[in-house]
């Protein structure tokens, strides 16, 4: 039971960061001031990291942990959204479509799904007995 509202928990957060992306990619022009090179790619592969993670987490994972289908499907999905992101961005004045930030958001969602895919079956390595 507590591992179905951990999953709900994780995919009601997972939601919330895919929205609060899609309200901080709406605004028109910068928000942030840039503070060093790649500062903006940085941010995104940190914000995809995150959306992966939580997406991972909010998926049913086996008493071995999650299975490698299940974390290259939600791999897909983020690096979906992170493409949809930057085509909306193209419309929003002061924004631009940039395929380097689209590489930065998938390679972020790819870090963040498989960081939860390896601690899962650490936790689960941990928790079974060894085999005898």
């Amino acid at each position: 039971m507590a591992a179905h509202r951990a999953r709900q928990l994780s995919l009601l957060l997972a939601c919330l960061w895919a929205g609060l992306i899609f309200y901080l990619s709406h605004q028109p022009g910068v928000l942030v001031p840039l503070l060093f090179p790649l500062q903006d790619k940085l941010m995104h592969f940190t914000a995809y990291a995150i959306l992966g993670f939580l997406g991972m987490g909010g998926v049913s994972a086996m008493a071995h942990g999650y299975r490698p289908k299940q974390a290259w499907l939600v791999c897909l999905l983020v690096g979906l959204y992170g493409i949809s992101d930057e085509f909306h961005q193209y419309f929003i004045p002061g924004r631009t479509a940039d395929a380097l930030d689209v590489a930065a958001d998938v390679a972020g969602g790819l870090l963040g799904t498989w960081l939860m895919y390896a601690l899962a079956r650490l936790a689960a390595r941990r928790r079974l007995p060894p085999a005898t």
